[in-house]
């Protein structure tokens, strides 16, 4: 008789028993199943962006690398004419050089800009250069021509910003 009533008392369920668990496993495996759906996605979109769509040709110092899409020929064609083709790649004029930190920022938002208007075909066909990244490929001029500058520097008035590509824009991607 003994034996009967712990057979009992283990097959029905208590109100915190197995019917409360199966809810809290529930809750669980919901939350494993986002955790992996964004992780695959992640996975599988880079994945497609580096290996499919050759982002990680955006890594390298090549020109033609950043030319990848037809909006950018006219801009390599430039380059291949201009003064700085023997001297410079795309990386030393638009990427910062203070630090290795803020250089993969600016190439991972250019990146996703550039990953995002080209996927969608939304950008102008005069592509125009973003202000961070003017900033960017000002502090590029002086960092390379800085000893030429010193007397630029003396005759600018203050607070008036020095801007390299105001005057000298083409000099990168000859027209």
């Amino acid at each position: 008789m003994a034996e009967e009533e712990t057979v009992t008392a283990t097959e029905q369920p208590s109100e915190a028993g197995p019917a409360r668990q199966r809810t809290w496993l529930r809750g669980k495996n919901v939350l494993l199943f986002l955790a992996v759906f964004v992780f695959g996605s992640f996975i599988g979109v880079g994945s497609f962006t580096f290996l499919y769509a050759n982002g990680i040709g955006y890594l390298y110092d090549e020109p033609e690398g950043c030319a990848q899409c037809h909006a950018m020929d006219d801009y390599l064609e430039g380059y291949n004419k201009g003064s700085h083709k023997d001297v410079a790649t795309c990386n030393d004029c638009h990427m910062p050089h203070d630090n290795l930190a803020k250089s993969l920022w600016v190439k991972a938002d250019n990146g996703f800009w550039h990953a995002l208007k080209f996927t969608t075909g939304d950008y102008p066909t005069n592509i125009e250069i973003r202000e961070s990244n003017r900033q960017v490929t000002n502090e590029a001029c002086v960092y390379c021509h800085g000893d030429y500058l010193s007397g630029v520097h003396e005759v600018r008035a203050e607070g008036d910003e020095l801007d390299c590509t105001r005057c000298h824009e083409t000099v990168g991607h000859a027209k």
